[in-house]
């Protein structure tokens, strides 16, 4: 491959990373922080979420009116305010998690169903065993 063909190739693989990033951003960001907004007054989220593995929010109801006001009051193309890209992160983390949620909790429920099953089981042999031995 001569030196052309790989200074072609760096060209057309940059234009095609660019092409992506823009796609992926159109993808994900095709709603508004209005809409986010008003997502979240409709579906309240949990008191406190892991957002990644170093960042905690420990109160979502300060963080949200924390990134609804910087949005507001930033100046430039919202795709640069870091609010923004926190609080579409937020979004896209609660809409999927509340599918890993109920996955958990029905997890959970089998279990407890399980617990009560083994306990029934247990008391209808102790009772088994109490009339065969008033009956000797």
């Amino acid at each position: 491959m001569g030196a052309r063909e790989k200074i072609k190739l760096k060209t057309d693989l940059k234009a095609a990373m660019r092409l992506v990033s823009c796609l992926l951003f159109r993808y994900f960001c095709s709603m508004n922080h209005e809409e986010i907004k008003r997502y979240f007054e409709n579906n309240p989220p949990p008191k406190e979420v892991r957002l990644t593995e170093w960042a905690n929010i420990t109160d979502t109801q300060v963080f949200l009116r924390s990134c609804y006001s910087t949005i507001r009051n930033f100046n430039g193309p919202i795709d640069r305010c870091p609010a923004w890209w926190h609080l579409r992160d937020f979004y896209l983390l609660i809409k999927k998690t509340p599918q890993q949620q109920s996955t958990a909790s029905e997890q959970h429920a089998s279990a407890d169903e399980a617990v009560q099953n083994e306990e029934t089981k247990e008391e209808e042999e102790e009772k088994q065993v109490k009339t065969e031995t008033a009956e000797t």
